[in-house]
Formats: structure tokens, C-alpha cells, sequence
């Protein structure tokens, strides 16, 4: 959430940084707002004079009675102070609810130093990196794509789409096997090499927890609601009681500081997780419907950091080698992009995405995203630290896949293709298939 104060102080600044983002005019009606503010105004203005009426009547009443002489009079004036009072209370309470609620419905700012753009076609690429040098190496042969590839090493969209539906994917043998060494050997880079912690953490969650980091109120229809006794957690609950599977464990991680206040020396906070992510792709329908590219569930091993304001751009830059990594040790050709303005995330101020190269697509897709929230989701969460200064500030925070596992099995299993159609498994990864080298129907 944004800080009101840079609404109140310089509004066509946040106004012309938010016309940079994609569909501008639905993020905050200005008229709208501007006439809360001034009611807020005009009303803290009358609170202040009707208070400073109340104590100088107040006094008036000790000097009275000091006197022996009666106050009834003031007594009344001061009763209808209070009335007045708490019209005013109860007002400018409403009053705040709704900016808030106009407030959480706002994106975050994008950076200076973010391209300004229109659509992911005005994301700008940092560098490129592949075993070769900087292009990927072309196969000897028309490559498969990996739902080619891997139905007869276990791959299973049919079976996926009759316990579940469409988007849902099983995984049996070799290939679930491969699956699991990839995040394990994802956790372990980032526990062992990075100084991650690792942790562990609830797959539901309350509607408090995704109010902290963005995803609702505004992206309420991305999410899977829970049901619990019968009862349906949308419309049949409460937002108090109402229970969602998780998009990401950034959602859990980052909500470890909620309501918490920091030592400096507590900074920074490295934290890592492998969950399943559950979305309903609302909006994407006809996109990538072919494959495990875009799932209502798959892996993630995330990385999220807690960090001082005046190191979060730096962080932002190590988090994204921390992803860099994990493709370099699979040998993974890939190309780092810096999103434009129009394609950032809702709670992002800059990002990172780094794009993985897909030889039967003969194209880079999106393998992870890494974005800088300054103090955005800590200003919902109240995650705040004691500075040097002693004063309580806002923390920083970042978050990053460290990767999406399913689609680096994708990018594995294209990669490593043979022309009989089997698969060769990266070094780093056969010590956790048993030494196996390659995989065969």
C-alpha cells in the first residue's frame, strides 16, 4: 500500500508514475479521493477547534467552581461538545476506511529507473547467458516439445484432467522422480550456498495474510477459496473465516513479520520454501492451455528477503543471481529482462524476470520473477524495524522464484532431448536419481 502522505504532498507525482502502469484509469479515481481528502480536512480542522472550545470551557468550569459559583451552564455546553465530537469521530473513522480501501486497491510506484513501456514487448533484456557463450545451441535435429517428450517417461495430462481438470497435471516414475530432484536440489543451492532459511509453511491461508501482501482485495478471482464444513469460504463466511490455497509461499514468508517490529541488527532476513501453488488463471483462458506451462497447481521453490530500505536494490540484484545460479548449474541457456511499467506486478517497484530458452518453442518463457516491494506489502503488513535513530521504520521487502520447478522440467526436458526422444540428466542432478544419467521410456 502506498504511503497517503505522497497522495497528500505531491498527488501528480504518484498520478503520473501510475499512468506508466498498464490500465491506469482503474487503479484510482481521483475526484473521488480528492473529495474524501478534503471532507478529512474540513473535519479535523472542526475536530481541533471543537476540542480547543472543550478545554477552554473546561477550564472555565474549574474557575467557577473555585468560586463556589454553579456550571451547570458551561457543564451543557460541554456536553454538546462531546456530541459534536463524536459525530465528528465516527465521520472521519468512515472516512478512512474508505481511503484505505482506495488505497489497497493502488499498485505500487514504478522505480526511475524502470522502462517505461506498454506491454511485455517494451521489456528491456539486461544480458543473456548459455553454456556456449551467450545463444542457446541448436540441436542436431527438430526437437519435441516436453509434452512429447515426457508423456512416456509418466507425464499424465489425461489422468490430471479426470481427477482434477483442465490445468492439472500427475507426474508417475522417472519423470515424478526428476521432479522432485530438481526442487530439491533448488532448496539445497539456496540453503547451502545462498543463506536461505528453510522453512515450512501452511498451503491455506486467512484473508488477513493476503490483504499483507496484495493479492486481495483486488485479485480476489486469482485465488482458490476453501471450503470448510459445508460451507463455502466466499459469500458463506466472513473475510475473518475465510480460508484460500496459496498462489505462493510468498504469501506465508513474507507475512512472518506481520505486526512485528525489528531490531536493525535482525536485517536481513533470508527465507526459502518448496510449496505447491494453486491459481485460477483468471483471465489467461486459451493461453498456453498445451503442457505444464501454465497450471491452477504446480512447484515453486520461493525466496523472499526482509531487508534495511537502503539495501533493497542491491538485494534485488542478488536474489536475481541466486535464480541465475540454479540455471547456470543446470546449464540452462536463459536471458535476464527488466520489466517495463505496463508489465510489473500489482505490488512491485521493480523486477526482474529471467526467461529460460525452450528449443521447441524457439523462444525464451518466463522461469522466474524477482521484484523489489520497497516497503508496499510492509506498509500492509505493519513489518516495521528500529533504525539507528530509534525510530520505527518500514522494512523492505523482495520476492523471487528460485525456480517454478515444473517449468524447469520443461526447460530440462527440451534442453537435454535426444533424437530417439530420451533425456539426459544434468550432472548436478544425478547424485539425486541415484546416479542415473539418462532417461529412457
Amino acid at each position: 500500500m502506498l504511503d497517503i502522505n505522497l497522495l497528500r504532498h505531491d498527488l501528480d507525482h504518484v498520478i503520473a508514475r501510475l499512468q506508466t502502469r498498464k490500465s491506469p484509469q482503474t487503479f484510482l479515481d481521483v475526484s473521488a479521493y480528492q473529495a474524501l481528502e478534503s471532507e478529512r480536512k474540513t473535519i479535523q480542522t472542526q475536530t481541533e477547534q471543537l476540542q480547543a472550545s472543550r478545554n477552554a470551557l473546561s477550564k472555565q468550569i474549574g474557575q467557577l467552581k473555585s468560586k463556589g459559583e454553579s456550571a451547570d451552564a458551561v457543564m451543557a455546553q460541554v456536553a454538546d461538545l462531546k456530541t459534536e465530537l463524536e459525530t465528528c469521530a465516527t465521520r472521519l473513522e468512515s472516512i478512512q476506511s474508505q481511503l484505505e480501501a482506495m488505497l489497497l486497491a493502488v499498485p505500487n510506484l514504478p522505480q526511475a529507473s524502470v522502462p517505461v513501456g506498454s506491454s511485455e514487448g517494451d521489456n528491456v533484456e539486461l544480458r543473456r547467458w548459455s553454456p556456449t557463450g551467450t545463444e542457446p545451441k541448436a540441436l542436431a535435429f527438430t526437437p519435441k516439445d516436453h509434452v512429447e517428450l515426457g508423456e512416456p517417461l509418466g507425464l499424465d495430462f489425461e489422468t490430471g484432467a479426470k481427477l482434477s481438470g483442465a490445468r492439472f497435471t500427475v507426474m508417475k516414475g522417472s519423470i515424478a522422480r526428476l521432479h522432485r530432484a530438481l526442487a530439491q536440489f533448488m532448496l539445497n543451492t539456496q540453503t547451502q550456498e545462498h543463506g536461505y532459511t528453510e522453512c515450512y509453511t501452511p498451503y491455506v491461508v486467512n484473508a488477513q495474510t493476503l490483504k499483507g501482501t496484495g493479492q486481495l482485495p483486488k485479485f480476489e478471482e486469482d485465488l482458490f477459496a476453501v471450503k470448510k464444513g459445508g460451507q463455502e469460504a466466499l459469500g458463506g463466511e466472513s473475510e475473518q473465516t475465510a480460508l484460500y490455497l496459496i498462489p505462493t509461499s510468498e504469501v506465508t514468508l513474507t507475512n512472518f513479520v506481520r505486526d512485528t517490529l525489528l531490531s536493525e541488527a535482525d536485517l536481513p532476513i533470508k527465507l526459502t520454501a518448496h510449496t505447491p501453488c494453486f491459481r485460477s488463471e483468471a483471465g489467461a483462458h486459451g493461453r498456453d492451455t498445451r503442457g505444464m506451462i501454465r497450471q491452477h497447481q504446480f512447484d515453486k521453490v520461493e525466496m523472499v528477503q526482509i531487508v534495511h530500505p537502503d539495501h533493497s536494490n542491491e538485494a534485488l540484484d542478488e536474489m536475481t543471481s541466486h535464480a541465475e545460479a540454479i540455471l547456470k548449474l543446470l546449464k540452462l541457456p536463459y536471458r535476464v529482462m527488466s520489466l517495463c511499467t505496463a508489465d510489473m506486478g500489482f505490488g512491485a517497484t521493480k523486477t526482474h524476470d529471467l526467461e529460460v530458452w525452450l528449443p521447441a518453442q524457439n523462444t525464451y518463457r518466463e522461469i522466474s520473477s524477482v521484484s523489489n516491494c520497497e516497503s508496499f506489502q510492509a506498509r500492509r503488513l505493519q513489518a516495521r524495524f528500529k533504525n539507528a535513530q530509534g525510530k520505527n521504520e518500514f522494512v523492505h521487502t523482495l520476492n523471487g522464484s528460485g525456480l517454478a520447478v515444473g517449468r524447469t522440467l520443461v526447460a530440462v526436458l527440451e534442453n537435454y532431448q535426444n533424437e530417439d526422444g530420451s533425456i539426459e540428466i544434468p550432472e548436478v542432478l544425478q547424485t539425486y536419481m541415484g546416479g542415473l544419467t539418462r532417461l529412457s521410456a
